[in-house]
């Protein structure tokens, strides 16, 4: 039965569509709403976002992190949030992408000799593991100083490895975007801090929740210490090697964590990305700029805390976005490696890429159609304002139905024979 309130949100729904219908460049002008960012509308909106159910823990206080995430690894489900997408530097953090874009790319067994041009261009006070030029470095070598070390060094020898730091920072762009990561923008590939790089919680978690899907990712983010290869021994003639550890304080201390990656800069502050499993179950949590660097491991442990405990007794506020490459190269539910660009996205002909057709040109108006289109569109804004004076009154009337329970049936016919009168003309 349509009520009277009904009519009223249905009238003023069909006008404004009627309206917006007739147009189309009165549309394109309305900004976006909230609810088309990516993973939902409650993750653009600033401040704390959580809605719990009953039983559920509270959040723990005294978070000094300006912008955070806690997420189910496996669903994708967000199960709380503060200021998620805001973009912010990520430091070293952003080294994630880094290994999620080139990882796949570069056989771990292969050797490399470091040729001197490849440690250039690093950034004063640099994190470094100690990479020497003319020597052999093994990939998995160079990962593990990547992970452990946080080293630009060997971040910089695998990004020429892999067609250099131009190519490399265009791959990793073109992956954030496939990964939907649409807060971040890439200037290096090591995270150091240069203008106009940014990422943000939601995000990093994108890119630590992608990387956790390589096995090799996996083993890397979690290896708490290992050997590494040194200089060779004048003497002896003999290579030598040193211990370097994972920098990640929570790893091997809080339970069942795996890693994942650990930033600071003099922008970026303390920020902190890690995944942790129990009983099956994996969460991801991020913190972004935290009071101290203690305070980024302290606020990130006490939010997977809260999450283990919630995750059965929150609705949650929003979903991490689909790998888009994943999605449309291997839509079967077995894991599969992710696809990454070999070059940057481009519109110019290749070997690999036809040239584009060339532009078809615009059929030429067919008049009638116009005449038919004009005299539909004029009586449907007559129609849609009749619509709209109809919820006007209707509106008036429900003020004063509660005192004499006046319905809007006749007016309702009034109208309705108006707007059909319309029509026929």
């Amino acid at each position: 039965m349509l009520t009277d309130r009904h009519f009223v949100h249905r009238c003023a729904a069909a006008a404004v569509a009627g309206l917006l219908a007739l147009a189309p460049g009165a549309a394109a002008a309305v900004p976006q709403a909230a609810a088309e960012a990516v993973g939902g509308e409650r993750l653009a909106r600033p401040g704390v976002q959580v809605a719990p159910d009953s039983g559920a823990p509270d959040l723990p206080g005294g978070l000094t992190g300006r912008s955070w995430l806690v997420a189910d690894g496996t669903t994708g489900e967000v199960l709380a949030s503060y200021n998620a997408h805001t973009r912010l530097p990520p430091a070293s953090t952003l080294k994630m992408l880094f290994a999620d874009t080139v990882l796949p790319k570069l056989d771990r067994e292969a050797v490399h000799r470091v040729a001197p041009e490849e440690l250039t261009g690093l950034g004063p006070g640099s994190s470094l593991v100690g990479i020497k030029e003319d020597l052999d470095y093994k990939v998995e070598d160079l990962w593990r100083g990547v992970f452990l070390s946080s080293g630009n060094d060997a971040v910089h020898v695998l990004a020429h490895m892999n067609g250099g730091i131009e190519r490399t920072v265009a791959q990793m762009q073109a992956r954030a975007d496939a990964l939907q990561a649409n807060d971040t923008t890439v200037v290096t590939p090591d995270g150091y801090d240069q203008d106009g790089q940014v990422s943000s919680a939601y995000d990093l978690t994108l890119f630590a929740r992608a990387g956790l899907r390589n096995p090799d990712f996996r083993a890397y983010c979690s290896t708490r210490d290992a050997q590494f290869p040194g200089a060779v021994d004048r003497a002896t003639g003999q290579r030598g090697s040193f211990g370097i550890a994972n920098t990640d304080r929570l790893l091997g201390k809080y339970p069942g964590l795996i890693g994942v990656k650990n930033g600071y800069t003099t922008n970026a502050g303390s920020t902190f990305t890690g995944a942790a499993e129990r009983d099956g179950r994996l969460l991801l949590v991020t913190v972004m700029h935290t009071s101290t660097y203690q305070k980024v491991y302290d606020e990130a442990a006490a939010l997977l805390d809260w999450g283990f405990a919630a995750v059965d007794r929150v609705t949650p506020v929003g979903v991490l976005a689909e790998d888009t490459s994943a999605v449309q190269a291997a839509p079967s539910a077995e894991p599969q490696p992710n696809p990454v660009p070999d070059v940057v996205p481009s519109t110019a002909p290749s070997p690999h890429r036809p040239a584009p057709a060339p532009p078809v040109a615009a059929p030429a108006p067919d008049r009638e159609s116009e005449r038919a289109h004009r005299k539909g569109g004029t009586a449907g804004m007559l129609a849609a304002g009749l619509c709209a004076a109809a919820a006007v009154v209707a509106a008036l009337r429900l003020r004063r139905q509660r005192a004499g329970r006046l319905s809007l049936r006749p007016a309702l016919r009034r109208w309705a024979g108006a707007a059909t009168t319309v029509r026929r003309r």
